[in-house]
């Protein structure tokens, strides 16, 4: 399919994927009729409405799946949207194991892009969790009230670099493991680094 919205690294993306080729070019003609722009963002296709994200199309080892940005703020009447984690605020897939299974829902899924084209021209916006509103795992707060620096910068960072150690510390079962965790990204914080910084 070679129209003037292709994307050509996205046809180098379906070119080179091993396990959901068929699926990736089903899904994303069935995309591309919804008149989004096909672009190449955190190494998948993803399509935008006056650049804004819109569906991004993903593959994993047991399904592949259509990523909708702010699928949280989809109405989702077939009940099909799916959280990946409990973390996930924004984002919700809808999954697939076989390139049948897109035929069967492909005019669902047009409704749910045309919705989520919708959110997107009604500028909706996500409500976001407050990092406040995580509970602060105790071995922080003992660092925070052993080196008062340290509470200074994990503030000083955004709100998103907040949550992903408050969430990396908290996911720790056993207070030792926090502890070396909290231990380990001290300097890190510090520093002004993101987790993954």
């Amino acid at each position: 399919m070679a129209n003037s919205r292709t994307n050509p690294k996205v046809d180098g993306f379906i070119r080179k994927s091993k396990q959901w080729k068929e699926e990736f070019e089903k899904l994303r003609n069935i995309v591309l009729a919804c008149d989004l722009t096909e672009e190449i963002k955190w190494k998948h296709p993803t399509y935008m409405f006056e650049d804004n994200n819109i569906v991004t199309i993903h593959g994993f080892k047991e399904y592949c799946a259509l990523l909708f940005h702010k699928g949280a703020l989809l109405k989702d009447p077939q009940g099909i949207l799916i959280q990946q984690t409990e973390n996930v605020q924004a984002a919700r897939q809808i999954r697939f194991t076989n390139v049948q299974a897109i035929m069967e829902m492909e005019s669902a899924i047009k409704d749910y892009i045309d919705e989520a084209i919708e959110v997107e021209k009604a500028g909706l916006k996500v409500d976001f969790k407050k990092t406040t509103e995580y509970s602060m795992p105790e071995e922080l707060q003992n660092k925070f009230d052993e080196i008062p620096d340290l509470k200074t910068a994990f503030e000083a960072l955004t709100p998103g670099r907040q949550r992903a150690y408050i969430l990396y510390f908290s996911k720790a079962k056993q207070s030792k493991t926090r502890e070396s965790r909290v231990e380990k990204y001290t300097q890190h914080i510090l520093d002004g680094k993101g987790l993954n910084d």
